[in-house]
Parts: structure tokens; sequence; C-alpha cells
């Protein structure tokens, strides 16, 4: 049934929810998929990223062969269902036999290829990998080198599955950069597509029978810095998110998917990856870098055209540059909707988005811990700009109040804010690392998503802000969020960010960064003027403007706030000590830590006359600090 509102989402439950799951696995699913539609195309690959470029294809036949082969020469390396495969790949059509095949023989788990040595090292060890997949050598990349260092640190490595790009090459020029590269083969280092050549394609040689509350992955969470949470799914969380996403969304067998978000992340393994083959439809894959290929961006309305794309999903970071890429009419009428989440979606953003292209964006909200999604604005309903929607099928949303330890103090009133708690069967049950669990559940089974928000009268939900993110000045609490709304009206504004700048008297004041649209003037009074006319809460407007080419993201395209706040403090600290450092020839730098935030690491030969200086200049502030012998 359409999916339209409330009432509507409390109709379809009437039926119980494991009657509407019709596999014990996400390997069971696919292996039904191929047999309903083996010839139709299931994924397109485009190396390039162009329009104009031959993709390759794999029908659902050939996938599910891939998929099988690859748990097959993992199980004959020794994984069974409790071991773990990690992955670090770029988006490639062997991703999608790593991940598939990775859960049909163990436990999957997922690295953003952006992180450093020692995070990668640490999430590793803590999932206890026993194979890594990763790239050959080839030039332009680091992953090779990045899973060689890794490979020394994590003990329980047994083997490392290389997939070489030159394969996708022409032939003479795949064999000439073969040549030209180094040996690095080994016993314990093999090549993907020759190992899993050789091994059945059918069926699970392991015999493994899968049941749905087995553990089918292990996605990071927690950003790029710190301890790594790791992130438990059942084949039963994963099952029912697909199952949600494609009723939620009223996805067809006839439908296109387009994915340019990285394969290391929920969205892009989920919403248009298995929720698409859950449909018998067809799945684009643009190219490794995704979103992040210029090319992608440049040619993306001519690729909706060619391959008549009915939906995507992305992040804001995206929108903005695809609003200033020109659509030279190119024939999108395909194109159904636009999903977009990860971070809050400016409402101007969004009018300004819809009025150029015509396309509707449905606003969604999820995290990891809910497998990937928890709302979405309705495909056939009413669609409020600024909600990020009704929650889906079969979960359960309340706005809480909650204690100093994360406990449920009350319940609060229709578009009253508070914190965001979610159950259901998407929910995981908890941290692999008991610790990471303490503080996290309102009660028994309830979540609590450190997000603020407020449900209306219709049931749909508005993100007030993160907890971390409020900007806190004198008592009064600021939604970053409503300062940065306001930027986005202003005609030369790329992106805005709005955060807490240390300040001794009250805590925090308001600034914001700002990264302007190409070939414009950087003019600070402009804008502090623009904001003090638009901007009705005294208290919010920002003390000061800074300018940057390109905000910080992360690989998925949400731009990364740490590195903002941590280039605040470094203001604030360079402001009062730059000239002493000088003299002392002392340093520092700012990173964010678990426990402190913001932590400042002073070095100094003569630690004595540091600290002093220190204590006396910025001791005042909230940010931590200590000093270390250079």
């Amino acid at each position: 049934m359409t999916i339209s509102t409330l009432e509507d989402l409390q109709t379809l439950e009437k039926v119980p929810f494991e009657e509407r799951i019709e596999h014990s696995s996400t390997y069971d699913l696919l292996r039904d998929k191929a047999s309903q539609y083996a010839d139709r195309t299931a994924l397109s690959f485009l190396l390039q990223g162009s329009a104009d470029e031959e993709p390759i294809r794999y029908s659902y036949k050939d996938l599910f062969g891939k998929i099988t082969q690859t748990a097959n020469a993992l199980h004959h390396l020794g994984v069974g269902p409790d071991d773990t495969v990690s992955m670090l790949l770029p988006n490639l059509p062997h991703t999608h036999f790593t991940i598939w095949g990775s859960e049909a023989a163990g436990i999957f788990n997922p690295i953003n290829p952006l992180l450093e040595i020692d995070h990668i090292a640490a999430i590793l060890n803590e999932a206890q990998s026993k194979v890594l997949v990763t790239l050959a050598p080839f030039p332009g990349t680091e992953l090779w080198d990045k899973a060689i260092a890794v490979k020394e640190q994590v003990p329980s490595l047994t083997h490392i599955l290389a997939v070489d790009m030159a394969k996708f090459l022409p032939a003479e020029l795949a064999s000439a950069m073969t040549a030209e590269r180094q040996e690095y083969l080994s016993e314990a280092v093999l090549d993907f597509d020759d190992t899993i050549a050789g091994h059945n394609s059918e069926r699970l040689d392991s015999g493994r029978e899968i049941t749905r509350e087995d553990i089918a992955s292990y996605f990071h969470t927690g950003g790029t810095t710190g301890t790594p949470k790791l992130a438990p799914h059942t084949h039963f969380n994963e099952l029912t998110t697909v199952w949600q996403m494609s009723a939620g969304l009223d996805i067809g067998p006839g439908a296109v998917s387009l994915t340019g978000l990285p394969l290391f992340h929920v969205n892009a393994v989920f919403v248009t990856g298995l929720a698409t083959w859950s449909q018998g439809a067809e799945a684009v894959l643009a190219s490794p870098q995704g979103y992040r290929n210029p090319t992608v961006i440049k040619d993306f309305w001519r690729i909706v055209e060619r391959y008549k794309v009915s939906y995507f999903s992305c992040v804001p970071t995206i929108l903005s540059a695809l609003i200033e890429v020109p659509m030279d009419n190119a024939d999108v009428s395909s194109l159904d909707f636009c999903l977009c989440g990860a971070a809050p979606l400016a409402t101007e953003l969004i009018r300004n988005f819809e009025s150029k292209t015509g396309l509707s964006i449905l606003e969604g909200y999820g995290q990891t811990e809910g497998t990937c999604a928890s709302t979405a604005n309705p495909r056939h309903g009413e669609r409020k700009v600024g909600a990020v929607g009704l929650r889906l099928p079969y979960m359960e949303l309340r706005i809480v109040e909650v204690d100093e330890d994360g406990h449920w103090v009350r319940d609060c009133d229709t578009n009253e804010a508070g914190c965001i708690a979610i159950k259901g069967p998407n929910v995981f049950n908890g941290y692999k690392q008991a610790a990471q669990n303490e503080g996290q559940w309102v009660e028994d089974g309830w979540f609590n998503t450190g997000d603020l928000g407020r449900l209306d009268e219709q049931g749909y939900l508005w993100l007030t802000g993160r907890s971390k993110d409020l900007i806190i000045r004198g008592g009064h609490n600021i939604d970053p969020q409503m300062i940065e709304e306001v930027f986005y009206k202003h005609p030369e504004v790329a992106e805005a960010v709005a955060i807490g700048k240390p300040d001794k008297r009250v805590g925090e004041v308001p600034v914001v960064y700002l990264q302007l649209k190409p070939g414009l003037e950087e003019n600070e009074g402009e804008f502090l003027e623009f904001a003090m006319a638009n901007i009705a809460e005294r208290a919010a407007v920002p003390k000061e403007i800074y300018f940057v080419d390109q905000m910080p993201v992360t690989a998925v395209g949400k731009i990364f706030k740490p590195d903002l706040r941590n280039d605040i403090v470094a203001k604030v600290v360079n402001h009062h000590l730059a000239d002493q450092l000088k003299t002392l020839k002392a340093s520092f730098n700012v990173e964010t830590s678990k426990k402190h935030g913001q932590l400042v690491h002073f070095y100094c030969s003569d630690v004595g006359a540091l600290e002093e200086l220190v204590r006396e200049q910025i001791g005042e502030y909230t940010f931590a600090t200590d000093v270390q012998k250079a």
C-alpha cells in the first residue's frame, strides 16, 4: 500500500512484522532475486564516471554468482560464521561481491579508506578480522600502502585479497601496468579475481544455514578520532531496513538507482544497493570515487538521462555542487526523488535546488545504530520542507527528556524538543564493546541517538540540533542550524557552518565559516551586516566570519565540524600566545578528544615557563590543555 500519512503506517502495521520479511538472510534474498530475474541487469559500473563510456554490466545471475564465489573463497581461507572480513575499497563491483560474500561466509566489516593507519588497525583489532580485501598497488591510490602497514598491527589477519583495478583497463594497458609494478602476491596476499575464479558460483560450499539472528556486519561509527565503536547488525536488522526503505519509498522493479556515496557507508550499501535489488531493479555504480569524482558531478544530469535514473541518495554538500551544474536540456524526467540525509539540510537550499531541477527532495534521518534510516518524508504524502519525515514502518520513535546519566525522565509534549530515542526491528542490540553501551539506552530497547528533535501533530520529525553541536552562550542554548539557514539565503554562499568560539566571559559565542561560490570576493563586513539584518535572535548573531576555500568533509561528503572546532580553538590560542610561543620556540596542535572535546597539546623545551604562560593567558577557557617536553 502507498504510505502518505501516519494513519497509513498504522494500518500497514496491523500485519505482524515477521510476516513481512520473507528471507532468512541477505544471501537468501539475493539468491531469490537471481532466480526471479536471472538475465535482468542488476549492476552497471562506470569506471570513469562519464555519461559517454560503455558500462560494465552484471546480470542478477552474474552478480549472485560472483557473490557466491567470493563467499566460497573466504570459506576456504578459514572464514567461518563468527569470523570477520574487513574491506578497504572504493566503489567497485568487487565491493559488492565482498559485502554480500562476506555476510554469507562470516561477518562483514567496511572501513572508511580515508582513516589513518592506526585508526584502521584499531577497528580491525576490535573486529578480530581474519581477511582484509583491498586494492592491489595502483597509480594514484594509497590503499595498498595502508593495508601493508595495517597488517603489521593486526595479529588476527591471515590473508589479504587484492583487487587489481588494472584488470578494468584495456588489455594492452593492463599488461603494461602490471609488468611495471613490483610483485606483491604471496601465500598471504592473493589476487581477488584469481582466488574466487575456481569456486562454485551456485551454492555455499560450507552448507551454512544462515539465521536471521546471525551477525551480518560490523559497521564502525563515532567519527574519525577516538576509540572506534562497532555496531553489529543482524541479518534481520538488514533485511528490515531494506524492506522499510523499499516499502516506504515505493521502489518498484522498473526503478534505477544511482550510487555516488561510498560503499563503506550504510546508506549506499542499503538504500541504493540491496533495497534496489530486493525489487529486481538496477543499480548504477558511478565510478570508484563516486561523488568525489569531478566527472560524475559534471556529467550527472547526462548520466541520469542515459540510464533513466529513478532516484539517488546524497548529502547536502552534493546538492550544493549539483545546483551549479548546467542541465543543458538533459531529459531527467525519469527522476522520481532524491533522498538526502546525514546532516541538516537548509530549507533555502531545498527551494533553490527544486526550483532549478523540478526534482523532489525527500529529507531522511538515520544512523548506523538503526542499520540505516529511521525516518523519511513520504514520497506520495505531504512533504514538509525542513522536516525529516515520518518514522519508517514498524519502528518506534519518541522525544524524551533524560537525566545526566542518559536515563528517561519523561516523554516530551508535541512540538517540544528533546532527545530522539528509537526502537524497532532495524535498531541494533548494542555496540560490540560493552563499555560503549553505557548511557546509550534511555530504557530497555530504546536507543538514545544523541540528536535533538521534536514531533509535530502529524508525526513528522523536526531536527533541532545535536546535543554536542549546541552553542551555549552564557547558559543560553543556540541552535547552529538556525544561523546556517539564514546564510544559505545569501546568493553568494555555497556552504555555511556555525560553531561556538570559546569565550572567557560567556563560555561560547557563535561564529560562522563560509565557503563562497567560485570567483566571489570575501567581505566579512558585508556578511556580518547581513546576519544582523536577518537573524532575529540577537544572541545568535555571529561575532566573526571566517572564509574557507573548501569545507572539511568526511568521506561521505558530510561537513566535518570537529575540524572547524579545532581550527577556532587554534585561532584563540594564536591570538593570545603567538608571540610568546615564538620566543619560547614552542609549538602546539589541537585535536578532538572523546573525553575533553577540544584538547590543545603544547610542546616546548622549557615546560615550566610554558605551563605558567598557558595558565595565565588561556587558563580561563573551557578547552583542555597539556604541556609536553619537546
